[in-house]
């Protein structure tokens, strides 16, 4: 009897898997086209509103987008950065965090040649920013990130010019040790 036990939990799990499975499994029954445009009950979506995003006064339809303004493109550095936070000569923290380039239709290929150098600079300003203690304490407030980026923008014109009209910070995160 003890040796069946686990043969009938076994058996038990896979029909509950099973099951599952299927009362979980997509319907197969596409969405007609009168009610993809609607809600559940048909009704038409309500309108979405126009809200100011940006210095240029741009308007985004719903509030948000992922798409850039007309004529730009996003160019994405192709890895994170690692920022070590040294307080009395030992290493407190990392910071990691990942970039993106707000620059003109075609331009990404220059960024991505040019990635080295543009890498070296944010670098720079990465580690002015540590030493200065600008990822100390709240570190993802408001005027410390617009100081950040307004560093990072800085130092991509002596490599890009002005072709880079933002520097986006995608992801930033920080570990204590």
């Amino acid at each position: 009897m003890v040796k069946l036990l686990p043969l009938i939990l076994l058996i038990g799990g896979i029909g509950a898997g099973v099951g599952a499975g299927l009362a979980f499994a997509p319907s197969g029954d596409a969405e007609t086209p009168e009610h993809a445009a609607g809600d559940e009950h048909g009704e038409a979506p309500a309108a979405e509103t126009a809200i100011d995003c940006g210095p240029q006064g741009t308007k985004v339809a719903g509030g948000a987008s992922d798409m850039p303004p007309e004529g730009r493109e996003y160019a994405k550095m192709s890895n994170q950065f690692v920022i070590p936070v040294i307080s009395n000569d030992k290493v407190t923290s990392l910071v990691v965090a990942s970039l993106s380039l707000e620059v003109g239709t075609g331009v990404s290929e220059t960024v991505f040649a040019r990635e080295p150098k543009l890498r070296d600079a944010f670098l720079r300003v990465f580690l002015d920013h540590a030493s200065i203690g600008g990822f100390d304490g709240n570190f993802t407030a408001a005027t410390r990130l617009a100081s950040l980026r307004t560093a990072l923008l800085e130092s991509t014109r002596p490599v890009m010019g002005n072709q880079v009209s933002d520097v986006l910070i995608t992801e930033l995160a920080r570990q204590d040790s």
